[in-house]
């Protein structure tokens, strides 16, 4: 439950900063993503491909969960990522009736670059957002 105490301007000023900086990386990460020659939601589903740390490879729920949408959304996305050589999909060894999502070696590529700039550019936001965090967290605790 949310704190009770009386919020300063100080307190606006850095949930502002922290907004911002936050619109300024996905701003950043998305013209990344286009100069690389993709969407933001296939970037997206890419790492929900790559990121899954399930048993086996991601289910189309499982990639519905990760990018908070629609069942019918991701096998249109996923559709479209196929089309692009980006991902395959293939059927559950164990229970046919399951799809699997795979990266190609061309999604991995693109993926992995990617990935790379965006830990580096997070390393610097992150520790702009941890003074940003810091100094609410010490705000809140010390109008506690």
């Amino acid at each position: 439950m949310a704190s009770q105490r009386k919020l300063s301007d100080r307190d606006y000023e850095r949930l502002l900063e922290f907004r911002v900086e936050l619109r300024r990386f996905l701003r950043w990460s998305d013209d990344r993503v286009a100069a690389a020659g993709l969407t933001p939601n296939q970037h997206q589903l890419l790492l929900a491909v790559r990121g899954h740390a399930g048993p086996g490879d991601p289910t189309i729920g499982d990639l519905a969960n990760y990018l908070f949408v629609r069942h019918h959304s991701v096998v249109g996305l996923v559709d479209r990522a196929a089309e692009a050589k980006l991902v395959r999909r293939v059927r559950d060894r164990d229970d046919q009736r399951i799809v699997r999502v795979l990266l190609t070696p061309k999604g991995a590529r693109k993926l992995e670059s990617l990935a790379a700039e965006h830990l580096e550019e997070l390393g610097r936001v992150g520790l702009a957002l941890g003074e940003v965090s810091e100094d609410l967290t010490q705000g809140a605790s010390a109008g506690s």
